[in-house]
């Protein structure tokens, strides 16, 4: 576990089941997954998916997971047409079964592919699903840590409405509605300039940064990096590109990829539009088989571990 301020980080890829942890009553825990979004032909899993919800579920069992967040791209490769499509039940209520997180909230926000579809009918199956927490575009989340002061809010952030689509290309377009973006924008500071909370946590699918296929998104570096700067964000968290990756600025904000719920791209292509010593982990060099990100926050710090899914030999 390497020291990084108030935020720990652990770079896990052969998961050992933790013990049950001595701050589980004094902590938030919770599961960061992105790109879990499957595919639209059956058996509409992968086996990297199916990997990724046994393991998660043995985790959140073991860890007393509280929560998942899930970062975008929950249905490949086109979301969904309406709150009834088949795919809620194939690529998410049949595949996340385990009882660790079937009695969990799971906290939903949309991805590019996602917008391909209905994203509305995504946020109508909050209705339905008893786990499925996706009550807006965009959205903020306050947490008391249990018997302390201190408390922890996590903005859900829409990417795709500041940025616009990637329509298969590796950066987006644009905000195709601008007025909506910046009224995101505004949203944004006003709740991080607002927050008393100890701990800040941006949620969004674009990474800010990435050394891997797609890369920096010149669009957040551009319009949300220096919100997170003049906040003091604690950890921005994404997925898009399908890795696992810490990145953490010179004294300043952690930035976390957990792009593998479907899919394994090991791809360095834009490692040199990261400053070399801000990269402190990515799963470039390793044989995963999925993977997700754990958090805990203790009154005292932040742990994450990065937990890649070990291949079987």
């Amino acid at each position: 576990i390497y020291p990084i301020k108030s935020l720990y980080y652990s770079k896990n890829l052969n998961w050992i089941t933790p013990q049950p942890s001595k701050f589980k009553e004094n902590a938030i825990q919770f599961i960061a997954l992105g790109d879990g979004g499957g595919v639209p032909y059956a058996p509409y899993v992968t086996v990297v998916l199916d990997a990724t919800a046994a393991e998660m579920g043995r985790v959140a069992q073991s860890s007393g997971t509280n929560f998942v967040l899930n970062v975008g791209d929950n249905f490949y490769f086109q979301g969904v047409k309406n709150v009834n499509d088949f795919r809620f039940k194939e690529t998410f209520e049949n595949v996340f079964t385990a009882p660790s997180l079937v009695n969990i909230p799971w906290y939903i926000l949309a991805g590019n592919h996602d917008y391909l579809g209905n994203v509305s009918a995504q946020i109508a199956y909050s209705e339905i699903s008893k786990r499925w927490k996706f009550p807006d575009f965009y959205y903020d989340l306050k947490f008391k840590i249990p018997n302390t002061n201190v408390s922890a809010t996590i903005l859900m952030i829409d990417t795709i409405l500041i940025c616009g689509n990637t329509y298969d290309a590796k950066q987006p377009k644009g905000a195709e509605k601008p007025e909506m973006a910046q009224r995101h924008l505004q949203w944004i500071q006003q709740k991080l300039g607002n927050s008393k909370s100890d701990y800040l946590v941006v949620a969004g699918h674009y990474p800010v940064w990435s050394i891997g296929d797609h890369g920096p998104t010149h669009c957040l570096v551009e319009h949300l990096r220096p919100l997170l700067k003049k906040y003091n964000v604690t950890v921005y968290i994404s997925g898009h590109d399908h890795s696992l990756q810490f990145i953490r600025e010179d004294e300043g904000i952690a930035y976390v990829i957990s792009g593998t719920g479907t899919f394994i791209d090991k791809s360095t292509e834009h490692q040199e539009k990261v400053p070399k010593d801000w990269l402190h982990f990515s799963n470039s060099n390793c044989s995963t088989l999925g993977g997700f990100v754990s958090i805990k926050i203790t009154a005292d710090n932040m742990m994450t571990e990065l937990a890649g899914i070990g291949l079987k030999m």
